[in-house]
């Protein structure tokens, strides 16, 4: 398959004057004889939204834990906030969040308990736990076990979790996923378009992920069939990804 590009992005002020925050460069990934990664290749600006569009099993969350140095690529090059992975990924960790199917908190412990325990491994002061648990309107919930949370509260914390200390890249799967619309609205100054940071992210609506990106890769069995701009990708791409 040959990728097609889209439309070039417009330029913007950050992406003149800043390195670029991801370049990928024939990165590849195997599970087995499958291949869930070949040959992707993409440079994101400092400051831009990537959406990463594609049917389940197109290789989107794959991506994401390659980014998120927890998962090694068998092939290619790597670099996230000018670092090589998977050679440098202790230097990125701190740097980045990620928000992705399982929110990475202690079912036993409170949602404030998990929150204080992450801010202590950034060295967070406890007075922006209490900052995001009033943002995304958790205070009357946030001394309970997470057990007993629904999972949209504790989507709720795990947005939280992921902008706790403040990082320069958020890699988002489905973020907006058990959300309601109302918890939506409160978490999109933390994770949304406007929260001034670097984003990867997927979404089971592919439109709305668009609406928001200034970047798209469309995937197809780990193949990159589309990349560019937004403005480049129509219905003729959705139904070519989507079928």
């Amino acid at each position: 398959m040959r990728p097609r590009i889209l439309d070039d992005p417009p330029s913007t002020s950050s992406a003149d004057t800043a390195p670029a925050a991801i370049e990928l460069r024939g990165l590849t990934r195997h599970f087995g004889e499958r291949t869930a990664l070949q040959d992707v290749t993409i440079a994101v600006p400092t400051g831009a939204t990537l959406a990463v569009l594609g049917r389940n099993g197109a290789g989107k969350s794959t991506l994401l834990r390659i980014l998120a140095t927890l998962l090694r690529p068998h092939a290619g090059e790597v670099t996230v906030l000018g670092e090589p992975l998977p050679r440098r990924g202790f230097a990125v960790r701190g740097r980045l969040g990620l928000l992705g199917h399982d929110p990475l908190l202690y079912r036993d412990l409170s949602g404030r308990e998990n929150l204080r325990y992450h801010a202590r491994l950034h060295g967070v002061s406890p007075d922006r736990v209490e900052e995001l648990i009033v943002a995304v309107g958790m205070e009357r919930r946030a001394d309970e076990a997470v057990r007993l949370l629904s999972r949209g509260m504790t989507q709720r914390l795990a947005v939280c979790r992921a902008v706790l200390h403040q990082p320069e890249l958020l890699l988002l799967d489905e973020p907006r996923a058990h959300l309601d619309p109302a918890a939506a609205v409160l978490a999109e100054p933390l994770i949304g378009a406007g929260a001034g940071v670097t984003r990867v992210l997927t979404s089971h609506d592919p439109r709305s992920a668009l609406a928001e990106a200034d970047l798209v890769l469309g995937l197809i069995d780990g193949r990159v069939a589309f990349a560019g701009s937004p403005q480049g990708f129509g219905d003729a791409e959705l139904r070519e990804l989507y079928g």
